[in-house]
């Protein structure tokens, strides 16, 4: 998993820049550390989305499990902070964790799930704790947010605030009723348009052979989300791309010197 998470931020470090010393710190990076950002990627983080993370944006993950799985008993530690107050901090205290790659890594529930955030500077603000030189370092850097309206992160300045949040895995569908009469109308919509989606697939003839499951309702199907992750896939909108060569038969047709043949026709074996 380090392994992985380390290749992560090497192809998000090609392609971004950030404060130095990123990848010596990668090269120390805690199973902790790994863990949570393998959590991130799980829940659809895409690599151009790792910079904004490194850089201290904060995120937003519509799973509540998060918040205790990210709190690692050895290392994780309660802290003081402003962020989502709605939520009852005696219930679900704010946990920091400290890393080379995370620097202080700050979390917390929210409503429907979890949200973390990666800072420059640890805080440790408290009852009868009396302010340390990082406590003051971590003021600065509220004042560089205040000015320039960007988290202050380990690696850099991030957009993605509290108010403009990076969203993973969002629940966007709520369950609700309709009445018998709205049920069925739906039910005898869906049905026309899965008979018509049916005949236009094959011919007539064919898909009279081949009928679809049968469903007693077919409005119990709506809403359902996708088995697993789904989305465009890990490495996203990144510039990553293939390089090799395309095969020999596919070279061939491609490259070839003469007429391109007419439409509709295909080759056959002795000709062309």
């Amino acid at each position: 998993m380090r392994t992985r998470t380390r290749l992560l931020i090497d192809l998000t470090a090609r392609n971004a820049a950030y404060r130095k010393g990123l990848l010596a710190a990668a090269s120390g990076l805690s199973p902790q550390e790994a863990a949570i950002i393998a959590d991130l990627e799980r829940h659809g983080l895409q690599v151009p989305q790792l910079h904004d993370v490194l850089c201290g944006g904060h995120v937003l993950v519509d799973d509540p499990e998060l918040y205790e799985r990210w709190s690692f008993p050895d290392v994780s530690h309660q802290r003081l902070s402003s962020h989502h107050r709605d939520i009852d901090k005696t219930r679900y205290p704010d946990l920091g964790m400290r890393g080379p790659v995370v620097r202080e890594k700050l979390h917390g529930r929210t409503a429907t799930g979890t949200w973390l955030q990666l800072e420059k500077t640890p805080a440790a603000f408290g009852k009868r704790k009396l302010p340390s030189l990082n406590d003051l370092r971590h003021l600065m850097d509220y004042v560089v947010y205040r000015i320039t309206r960007s988290n202050v992160g380990p690696w850099g300045l991030s957009r993605v605030t509290e108010r403009r949040p990076m969203y993973l895995s969002p629940t966007l569908a709520l369950p609700t009723g309709v009445g018998p009469d709205v049920s069925r109308t739906l039910a005898t919509t869906l049905r026309g348009i899965e008979t018509d989606d049916d005949l236009t697939s094959a011919s007539a003839d064919l898909a009279a052979h081949f009928p679809p499951p049968d469903c007693d309702d077919p409005t119990d199907e709506l809403g359902r989300a996708l088995a697993g992750r789904a989305g465009r896939g890990l490495f996203g909108s990144s510039q990553v791309w293939v390089s090799e060569a395309p095969l020999p038969s596919a070279a061939q047709v491609l490259f070839a010197p003469g007429p391109l043949p007419r439409p509709g026709t295909r080759w056959i074996d002795g000709e062309r």
